[in-house]
């Protein structure tokens, strides 16, 4: 029977539960409760120090998590997952699921979850997931379903994915390596794949149907994303309307884009199109039309501009006060871009302004009246010009246009870094480290809009959980739980044996690391294999089993780490979604063990 646990040992169980509580209350926020954490360890053993070390010793493990290679290396996956959405890069793939998701999103969804397993089957899931996060982002953007209720689903296919193979996940391998030094034969690339893969079957219908309506919509409708701009679309002669009627590209536009006195036959270049519709609808119609909504000349030269300062192009929205110039006058006739070199884009006029009369003149120029909101392209300088030049209010609701010029190199640097990565030619560590200083140095990336891509909510949650999970190994907690259990398993039936380790390990990792789980679990379970005269392969692949069924909790494991921020997720939503998946998991690769070894 295992003795008392020592003093740090149980202080460090007491600090587990509370901030476990702590974040699933939901009362302080995931940063003050895991601050609260760090604090908690940091001075509990600067007083009361573990044995063999010294007070800073203990300062050191508590902050130690600020520089750990871990959250260096979610911080650089962000930012190249950021270099992504910036350049436009991934336009192409969330295109094809865009078009996937409106024929059916149940569909869609299914695709998505099935390709993400497969892949993360032979490349490690990390990578997997840092390429499908931002897709998914930009496809909730496009009003596919919410990232909210896609990443959680898509985190758990991965890791489920991952879990197959030995090659998997870096845990695989750890747990694999340990068994082999421990005196068991070496396993191939796919062992056990046909037991995991069954069990995912079982699970695929909970996370595919139920646990995307288990999960809230993070979308945040603003008042200026329904503004509906009018426009004139000039026709190029590279555009795909050039010689052919309308009817035949309508169907590629957004849905909210709408036209208004269309010329009838073939149109022509310098054909122009009366139509209006959102800020972004507008933006998607001239990429996929290439057309201009303003005279091309001084979009061709902000574009010159962008391109030799380095800047980016933003679109903003200004409206006409009672001072300005513009009233009663219009765009042609007001000498905006010949001014300021800026291009107006489109303009809204709100409900009250829509039954004036004289709304348009003779050739079918829009007057400019007070209250009117301007869609304004151009460079910052040029914008801030504009606005104090002309009396107009910027609002809310700006964009920057994505730098499609460095799309491919975007995406070069991303597919070389997870390659690399993923045939283990370099740690995930130092492949991310160095993409993300590629992104920085081709300017993909600029230094002052790195906070965009980092959450510190994330960065604060990570390091509270490396402190937490090192406490709980160097105090003993977990090798004490390891002998409660294996002390209490000789009373069970060998499948609920293997249950019993495997939801062990599940804990522990969910609280811990995996590399903790599978460091005390693989060991213990060979110790309870010999005293129960039970074959060992099957208790250590529970342990591999377990050390992978991290879904119940944001600190198990570095993707759900990863997805937090753009999913918008609090603690709770890991543990509602999750815990079922444990559950049935767990149930799934018992019997499939049980059922495999003959127990």
């Amino acid at each position: 029977m295992p003795g008392i646990p020592s003093f740090h040992a149980i202080a460090a169980m007491a600090v587990t539960i509370a901030m476990f509580v702590g974040f699933a209350r939901g009362r302080l926020s995931v940063e003050i409760v895991s601050l609260l954490t760090i604090a908690a360890i940091a001075v509990g053993l600067y007083f009361f120090p573990l044995e063999g070390t010294s007070p800073t010793d203990g300062l050191a493990l508590a902050f130690g998590g600020f520089g750990h290679y871990a959250l260096i290396t979610i911080c650089a996956l962000m930012i190249m997952g950021r270099g992504l959405v910036v350049t436009g890069a991934l336009e192409p793939a969330a295109r094809f699921l865009e078009r996937l998701f409106k024929i059916n999103l149940q569909l869609g969804l299914l695709f998505s979850l099935v390709v993400t397993f497969v892949l993360s089957m032979g490349v490690n899931n990390t990578p997997v997931l840092v390429l499908l996060l931002p897709i998914f982002v930009a496809l909730a953007q496009r009003g596919a379903l919410p990232a909210s209720k896609t990443l959680i689903p898509l985190n758990a296919a991965s890791l489920m994915g991952g879990l197959a193979t030995t090659i998997g996940t870096s845990t695989n391998i750890l747990v694999v390596s340990i068994a082999v030094d421990l005196g068991m034969p070496q396993m191939g690339v796919f062992h056990f794949t046909p037991i995991v893969v069954a069990a995912s079957l079982v699970a695929l219908p909970y996370v595919w149907l139920v646990m995307p309506r288990m999960l809230g919509d993070n979308r945040v409708i603003e008042a200026a994303s329904l503004r509906r701009f009018e426009t004139r679309l000039r026709v190029s002669e590279g555009s795909p309307l050039n010689g052919r009627p309308l009817a035949e590209i309508a169907s590629r536009l957004p849905a909210d884009i709408e036209f208004h006195d269309v010329p009838r036959g073939l149109l022509r270049p310098q054909s122009r199109l009366r139509m209006t519709g959102t800020h972004a609808a507008i933006e998607e119609a001239m990429r996929v039309l290439r057309g201009d909504a303003a005279p091309s000349w001084v979009i061709d030269r902000i574009r010159r501009k962008a391109s030799e300062t380095r800047e980016d192009i933003s679109v903003v929205e200004m409206t006409v006060t009672a001072d300005s110039r513009l009233i009663n006058r219009t765009l042609p006739s007001s000498g905006i871009a010949d001014l300021y070199g800026v291009a107006v884009i489109g303009i809204h006029r709100p409900d009250r302004l829509l039954g004036e009369k004289d709304r348009f003149t003779d050739a079918g120029d829009l007057r400019i009246v007070e209250g009117d909101v301007l869609l304004v392209m151009g460079m910052a300088e040029e914008l801030q010009a504009f606005a104090g030049g002309d009396s107009l209010l910027t609002l809310e609701g700006k964009r920057e246009l994505p730098r499609r010029s460095k799309s491919i190199l975007a995406a070069g640097i991303m597919g070389v870094s997870v390659g690399a990565a993923s045939i283990g030619l370099l740690p995930i560590a130092i492949s991310a480290l160095a993409g993300a200083i590629a992104m920085f140095l081709t300017g993909c990336v600029k230094f002052d809009r790195v906070g965009r891509a980092l959450s510190a909510q994330v960065i604060v949650l990570i390091a509270a959980s490396i402190a937490l999970g090192r406490l709980i190994d160097d105090s003993g907690a977990a090798l004490w739980l390891g002998q409660v259990l294996a002390h209490g398993l000789q009373y069970l039936s060998p499948a609920m044996t293997l249950a019993a380790i495997m939801l062990f390990v599940t804990v522990l990792t969910n609280f811990a690391s995996n590399a903790t789980a599978a460091t005390v679990g693989t060991p213990i379970a060979f110790a309870i294999a010999s005293q129960l005269g039970l074959p060992a392969e099957p208790l250590v692949l529970a342990v591999l089993f377990g050390c992978n069924l991290c879904y119940a909790t944001p600190i198990a494991y570095q993707t759900n780490m990863l997805i937090m921020a753009e999913g918008g997720y609090a603690f709770g939503d890991y543990v509602k979604t999750g815990v079922p998946l444990v559950l049935i998991m767990v149930t799934a690769l018992s019997v499939g063990l049980q059922v495999v070894y003959g127990l």
